[in-house]
This record gives structure tokens, C-alpha cells and sequence, in this order.
């Protein structure tokens, strides 16, 4: 089981360090842009950061998520999409260049992640969670409720965002970029809506269920063309795991795991430790054992424990010696 962490923006020898010291393999994340980033990541500056991880002993996996400024155009089919596709390619080419595998992206064209972050958890501890009745009412499409800047979205365009114009977006990004992604040696890594609900406002979320994955491989069979499998997602979708990591699994379609667990359904759900929520961790386990993924796994979305740091050390220590403990035992199981 190789285990990476997400660190975000930050690359810290504090992070990097710590993430060693613990057992995990590697990392994700996206660094800041710099002066030499316009709307793409440069090459150098990818081979700088993976340099940096490997100076630690780990790996840089892939990177998580480029900034929503450089993506809103092409998932909405505003005005200069094909300029952002375009630098989305050059991002896709330069990590090719420097050696980094994986670029995970998602179509949350409204970012909207929990309605609080502070649930009831285990022994004390705090966690994110949703419940949709907060957010029944929610406008995205305004500057004043939304979670990105809403204000480079001329007013016009503002509005309704249907299924279908979004599966228009995504198939003609998709075309434009598996090519290049196939050609650069980069495995693309679909996330899952988080939370998977039709939609907020009028804004639909179209990756929420397992049945929009399999649309989403019949667009593209190449192997660049793939999924970040969420099982915290999957979770809240209500699915039965393992028939979807063996149905994904064995058509080579899952690049990436998120190794995290769930209370609840989608319309209301909280983070759970992953010995605590719905899912049955060690029987996914071996699921993605027996299907062949040896792709990297994350824990993922920290349950805030007393005492703990703001991006919660004591928990990914926690998190990472559980995975390896399933990892262990996996091994006495056929």
C-alpha cells in the first residue's frame, strides 16, 4: 500500500519531515503560483517541487486541484475556455517533463464543500459534516453566498448550470486533453462532487454517482482517463464499495484512492475515524488488494483531535499507522 499526503499549497520541511517520519511514501498537492505560473504550472518549477519531496525521501505523487481561476472558464463554457484548456495542457506536458504522474482535477464549478466544521466526534473530537437543509436556499451564483470569486463570472452569465451543459464542458475538455495527457505519460484523476447531490442553488453537480463514472469512461477509454476514487464520496453516495473498486478496479480505471470514512447519507453526513464510519475499511482494503490497484492511497479530511496542530499531525499519524495496520494484516489474507 503506497500512502501519500496532501499538503496543499504548503511544502514545508516541517510537513515534509513529518510525513517521512511516520511510514507514508509520499505526497499531493498544488503549490502557489509563482511569477513563472501564468494559468499553468511551469516545468522548472515542477521539477524544483519534486526534487524538493524527493530530498525528504518521499515522492511526489501528483498534483491535487490547480487554482479555480485557471478552470472555471472550460468547466462553465464561458468565453475563453479554449485559452484555459490550452494552459491546462502546458500544466499536463511539464509535469510530464518533471516525472509527476498524476493530475487530479474534479468539475466543482461552485465549490462547496461542508456547511460545518466543528460535528461531534469520537471521545471529544470535532469534524467537518453537511446537511443539505442548510443549504436548500443556497445562491452560488451570487458574489455574496459563493465560495470562489463569483465576480470574474461576467453577470450575464450567470445562472442556471443544467447536467448536460456540464457534460458538454467535460467531454469537450476531455478531448482536448487526454491526448496530450497520454502523449506526457500523466494519468488524469476525476474527483467526485463532495457532497455528491444533484445540485446546490441551481448549479447541478454531475460526478455524483457511479453511474456518471461510467459515462465519464465511455468518453475516453485511454488510461490517462481515470478516477480519484473518494471512498468518502462513494460512501455518500450509499454504493456497495467493493462491487464499484472491482468494476472500476479491473478496468484500470482507478488512479488514486482517498482512504476515508463516513456517517450518514448524502444529505447528511459527518467525517468519521476511519474504524468508525460506514464503510468497512479492511474489506475495501482488500478489494483494491485483489482487483491489482497499486496506485496511492490518501486518508484524507482530518478529524481535529485536542491538542492537535490546525493541519492535524496527530491525526494523520493516526490515520497512517491504521493503513498500515490493514496493509499487515492483508498480508495474512488470501
Amino acid at each position: 500500500m503506497e500512502i501519500y499526503l496532501g499538503l496543499g499549497t504548503d511544502f514545508s520541511d516541517d510537513k515534509l519531515r513529518f510525513t517521512a517520519q511516520i511510514g507514508a511514501d509520499g505526497v499531493n498537492g498544488a503549490p502557489l503560483p509563482t511569477a513563472a505560473d501564468d494559468g499553468f504550472y511551469a516545468a522548472q518549477g515542477m521539477k524544483d517541487l519534486r526534487a524538493r519531496v524527493e530530498s525528504f525521501g518521499l515522492k511526489m505523487y501528483s498534483i491535487r486541484l490547480v487554482p479555480w481561476s485557471w478552470t472555471y472558464k472550460w468547466m462553465l463554457g464561458l468565453p475563453g475556455r479554449d485559452e484555459q484548456i490550452e494552459n491546462y495542457m502546458k500544466t499536463i506536458r511539464n509535469m510530464g517533463e518533471a516525472g509527476i504522474p498524476i493530475l487530479t482535477y474534479n468539475m466543482h464549478t461552485m465549490r462547496f464543500y461542508r456547511t460545518s466544521s466543528d460535528a461531534p466526534a469520537r471521545g471529544g473530537s470535532r469534524a467537518t459534516a453537511f446537511k443539505f437543509d442548510v443549504v436548500k436556499d443556497y445562491k452560488p451564483m451570487t458574489e455574496e453566498s459563493s465560495r470562489v470569486d463569483i465576480s470574474l463570472i461576467p453577470e450575464q452569465l450567470r445562472g442556471p448550470v443544467s447536467d448536460e451543459q456540464l457534460w458538454s464542458n467535460l467531454e469537450y475538455f476531455l478531448k482536448a486533453v487526454v491526448p496530450v495527457a497520454e502523449e506526457s505519460g500523466v494519468r488524469l484523476a476525476l474527483h467526485p462532487d463532495d457532497p455528491p447531490i444533484p445540485q446546490i442553488g441551481q448549479v447541478c453537480r454531475i460526478m455524483r454517482s457511479p453511474e456518471a463514472y461510467r459515462r465519464l469512461i465511455e468518453i475516453d477509454d485511454s488510461d490517462a482517463n481515470g478516477i480519484h476514487f473518494c471512498q468518502g464520496c462513494f460512501t455518500e453516495m450509499g454504493v456497495d464499495l467493493e462491487k464499484e473498486i472491482s468494476y472500476f478496479g479491473s478496468r484500470n480505471k482507478i488512479v488514486a484512492v482517498d482512504f476515508r470514512n463516513v456517517i450518514g447519507h448524502v444529505n447528511d453526513f459527518r467525517e468519521a475515524w476511519p474504524d468508525e464510519g460506514q464503510a468497512d475499511m479492511a474489506a475495501t482494503a482488500k478489494a483494491y488488494r485483489d482487483v491489482g490497484f497499486n496506485g496511492p492511497f490518501c486518508p484524507d479530511h482530518i478529524i481535529h483531535m485536542d491538542g492537535d496542530t490546525d493541519w492535524g499531525h496527530r491525526y494523520w499519524a493516526y490515520a497512517v499507522g491504521h493503513m498500515r495496520g490493514l496493509e499487515a494484516g492483508l498480508r495474512l489474507v488470501k
